[in-house]
């Protein structure tokens, strides 16, 4: 099985080197198109193929993934509609807010079974969360592959494209976010007396340290949080204070302007 990625920039990097560290791809079956020759030539010291042609990079591949700025998927499209297969291929599409229908439109009979899809850049370390839609002309066989392709490198989650939106800020974005919110704490941990790399430190490894015991207790935030918050002590007060800022309501807001 070979595999296809069409635009290696932030986004589609990331997917090669998450494809390149996984078992589901041999390096030679996975191609990167790209017109930047740095591209090309980082990612021809992976061992993967490479060209500047998108139309070679769509014609020998089962998948063909185009991760591209949403502005330039028509054109990227329209430039490998001829070299498409529907009868052999699957089309993912990873490009926040283009919608299926224009797709359909601007490829119609040669559009493959298509997928939208939206992971993160922690797909790059295994860690992506996703959101894969199955859109045109997909079947469950087409579905199961290409899940167990990005479950691979990290969690994904089945939805509709009415939701990918909500996706898209929830964990695309909120990668984002969450990195703010571990440059903020490595900021106080500096005023707090520590150096900054070791307050880095310090909130990088809490903060994974709260997300495996939420994932090994299935606690709710909430419960996991009344555990260490002691009537009267440093922990509540420091929450509450958080609260008086208006911290959970900044992290709401912030999601739903991202939606928008």
């Amino acid at each position: 099985m070979k595999i296809s990625i069409i635009g290696a920039g932030a986004m589609g990097g990331a997917t090669v080197e998450g494809l390149v560290k996984g078992s589901t791809f041999r390096n030679e079956d996975i191609t990167v198109s790209d017109p930047s020759q740095a591209v090309v030539d980082k990612f021809t010291k992976m061992g993967v193929s490479v060209t500047t042609d998108n139309q070679v990079a769509a014609d020998g591949a089962d998948i063909v993934c185009v991760v591209v700025k949403p502005w330039l998927v028509e054109q990227v499209l329209k430039g490998i509609k001829e070299s498409l297969q529907p009868e052999k291929q699957i089309l993912i599409v990873v490009a926040a807010g283009v919608k299926s229908a224009s797709i359909k439109e601007w490829l119609g009979e040669k559009c493959p079974p298509l997928f939208l899809c939206i992971p993160n850049i922690a797909i790059a370390q295994m860690a992506s969360m996703t959101f894969l839609v199955p859109s045109i002309a997909t079947k469950p066989q087409h579905t199961e592959l290409v899940k167990a392709i990005f479950d691979e490198m990290g969690s994904t989650i089945i939805t509709d494209e009415q939701h990918l939106a909500a996706g898209t800020t929830l964990a695309s974005c909120g990668i984002a976010y969450a990195m703010r919110y571990i440059r903020a704490a490595s900021e106080g941990g500096v005023e707090l007396g520590f150096k900054a790399d070791d307050a880095k430190q310090i909130v990088m490894q809490t903060v994974l340290g709260a997300v495996k015991l939420l994932e090994a207790s299935g606690l709710h935030p909430e419960a996991a949080i009344d555990l260490v918050t002691t009537p009267g002590g440093v922990t509540i007060k420091g929450l509450n204070e958080m609260e008086h800022a208006g911290f959970t309501s900044a992290v709401i807001r912030g999601l739903k302007a991202g939606a928008k």
